[in-house]
């Protein structure tokens, strides 16, 4: 992502933009040919604004036999898909929902559910 203009003369950003899910949640895919599904999510890529989510976008890649892949052929692998097409998944009110972002009585910070105001977990974070 690049900022544009005379004064910052095409310079990367240092801060990598803001992101709604994080690695660990579950989430539901909400455009697209695998609209409709749920998975967890894998990997994120903030700079690139894409994500990849567990059995969501599983591409073919054909490989030739290397050293590090000794058979060869074609495998199956899930690809990056982009962030505005998934939602968070809510478990308390079983929707697809947005996060906001609640402070506690003892000052840290919590995502939770816009639509039954519950925390809404991460299996990545204890």
């Amino acid at each position: 992502m690049r900022r544009r203009g005379w004064l910052s003369a095409n310079r990367a950003l240092e801060v990598s933009p803001k992101c709604h899910v994080r690695k660990g949640d579950t989430v539901v895919v909400m455009a697209g040919k695998d609209r409709g599904k749920s998975g967890k999510v894998l990997s994120v890529f903030r700079v690139d604004r894409q994500v990849t989510v567990e059995k969501i976008n599983i591409i073919k890649r054909h490989t030739k036999p290397s050293q590090q892949n000794r058979q060869g052929g074609i495998l199956e692998r899930e690809a990056p898909i982009h962030l505005s097409n998934v939602m968070l998944f809510c478990s308390t009110c079983q929707k697809p929902t947005r996060a906001a972002t609640m402070t506690l009585t003892d000052g840290s910070r919590v995502r939770v559910c816009r639509k039954c105001k519950q925390p809404i977990e991460s299996s990545a974070r204890p």
